[in-house]
């Protein structure tokens, strides 16, 4: 009898260890379901939906991708997710070092393409909004690749008052006078970058100079500038390249001054111009940023970076701007200098958006597949999308920010494609706001080269470079030689030298690969979600 018990004990343990099993595999489906269920609801935030399509439960998961358990289990796969969710980014480094490179001879480094950057280093023709905040642009295109569309969302912040009524600036230059800062096109560009920027900005703005190579050196307080550009400028002339590089040493001896310097309703940043080749003290961008913490977050001061240098750090500049609340780009000359420090000089200085992010919503019953084209870093989850407690991007005035999607609607399909909505604080406020806009299937539905809207052609075009250079499989990929021409007939198109000098780096880039390589893209289903 006993042992009879004990059987049955035996036999009473392993059915329940069975029943948790089952359970525990049940509740990871459930949860997978729920959590596509949150996500189309907006996120556990009752009374604020997220923009979304249809919840109907999506047909034909395998084919729309649904991912499979890990331990093989046909029978289990979680729902596909309708939702993308991303930081917005002004960052336009990438395609600039990328060119760089290009002019060298040589190919940039896969890592180091960014397909955002690429896009939003160009003109978009976005609508402006009136006063502060977005406008949301949803349009698009046929891909060229059997049942595959391109559809842009477009992001722009309203330009720079003409009246010159913005805040006053305080800003922190950080220079790098590190050894490898000697070579040409490095400190001596920098110096000239200070050099026009003090030219430009207004006698009520105020600057300072922190230098760094193994240890950093405070060369100006805060100064205004008016009546003080001679101090300044010779400032400026002093510097010379030392040795090593301790960005780390730089950038908190910058932030240390930026808040000594603070200026209450100014617009506060720390300006970062350097190889970013750290070889000195903390190399780790979160690191470093980490001993900045309460300045950024007590006091709100930003940080801009500028790169220079044929030998970039470009992981540890893009990794810094991201997480320090700014931007990056790189200058390779005098021009591109004057076009950061004159032309975009508001956008860099103030700011109308803080932590701002995007939410795409597709619709379930409209689209089988979708790829969100590059912000591979800049993803958020999509139940945070209105956490405002959830970093996002700074946007400043005169900014655009596109996200291009390849899309794959399903068979006979018609109706609503996507809604997009941004999210932002106001920079005084810290008011939430939003703005939303969408696209219909019939507008997608037309041809890309040589349609009417020439800038989205050159979108296309930026975008698909980009994914050659990182080797990626982005659907309907031409080959260099067919985007090269392409890229000159929206040159002479357009009259924009961007874009001429875009056709010129996807020339340069076709003779360094070789005549004749074969586009990676166009047999790639992509990915959902």
């Amino acid at each position: 009898m006993e042992r009879r018990t004990r059987t049955h004990r035996s036999a009473l343990v392993l059915l329940l260890a069975g029943g948790m099993l089952v359970t525990g595999c049940g509740a990871g489906g459930t949860s997978d379901e729920s959590k596509a269920d949150r996500s189309s609801s907006g996120g556990p935030r009752g009374g604020q939906p997220a923009p979304s399509g249809p919840r109907s439960a999506a047909p034909e998961q395998q084919e729309d991708g649904a991912q499979r358990k890990d331990n093989g289990d046909d029978r289990e796969a979680a729902p596909p997710d309708y939702l993308s969710t991303f930081a917005l980014d002004v960052d336009t480094a990438s395609y600039g070092y990328a060119r760089r490179l290009l002019g060298d001879g040589r190919l940039p480094a896969p890592e180091t393409v960014r397909p955002e950057e690429f896009v939003n280093s160009f003109r978009q023709g976005y609508e402006r909004p009136e006063g502060n905040g977005f406008s949301v642009t949803v349009d698009g295109t046929k891909a060229g690749a059997g049942d595959w569309s391109l559809v842009r969302v477009g992001l722009a912040t309203g330009t720079a008052d003409d009246t010159g009524e913005r805040p006053p600036a305080a800003l922190t230059f950080v220079v790098d006078i590190s050894g490898s800062m000697g070579e040409p096109g490095r400190l001596d560009l920098a110096k000239k970058s200070l050099g026009i920027v003090t030219d430009e900005l207004r006698d009520d703005d105020s600057v300072s100079l922190v230098t760094f190579s193994g240890e950093a050196e405070t060369r100006l307080r805060m100064t205004r500038l008016g009546g003080n550009r001679t101090e300044i400028r010779d400032a400026v002339d002093e510097l010379e390249p030392a040795d090593s590089t301790n960005v780390a040493a730089g950038v908190e001896r910058g932030y240390d001054e930026a808040v000594e310097g603070h200026r209450k309703g100014a617009n506060n940043r720390v300006v970062l111009l350097s190889d970013a080749l750290a070889n000195t003290g903390e190399t780790d961008a979160d690191a470093i940023l980490e001993r900045i913490g309460d300045a950024r977050e007590e006091y709100g001061i930003t940080l801009f970076g500028v790169g220079v240098g044929s030998d970039y750090g470009d992981a540890l500049m893009e990794r810094l701007t991201n997480k320090g609340d700014g931007n990056t780009t790189y200058i390779g000359d005098e021009t591109q200098a004057r076009k950061v420090f004159v032309d975009q000089l508001p956008a860099h200085v103030e700011l109308r958006a803080r932590d701002a992010k995007a939410q795409v919503a597709f619709d379930r019953e409209t689209v089988k597949q979708f790829r969100l084209i590059g912000y591979e870093n800049r993803k958020v989850a999509d139940e945070d999308f209105r956490d405002d407690g959830v970093d996002g991007g700074e946007v400043g005035p005169g900014h655009t920010v596109t996200a291009l999607y390849a899309v794959r609607l399903r068979d006979g399909a018609s109706g609503r494609v996507a809604t997009a909505t941004v999210r932002w604080l106001d920079p005084k406020t810290r008011k939430a706001h939003e703005e939303t806009g969408s696209v219909e299937s019939g507008a997608v539905d037309g041809k890309l080269w040589g349609g009417k809207n020439s800038r989205l052609q050159v979108t296309a075009v930026a975008a698909y470079f980009a994914d050659i250079l990182r080797g990626g499989d982005l659907p309907g990929t031409p080959a260099l030689g067919e985007l090269s021409r392409h890229a000159r007939e929206l040159a002479a198109t357009t009259e924009d030298s961007s874009v001429e000098k875009l056709a010129t780096a996807i020339e340069q880039a076709d003779r360094i690969k070789g005549d004749g390589d074969e586009p990676p893209g166009g047999g790639s289903e992509g990915e959902i979600g």
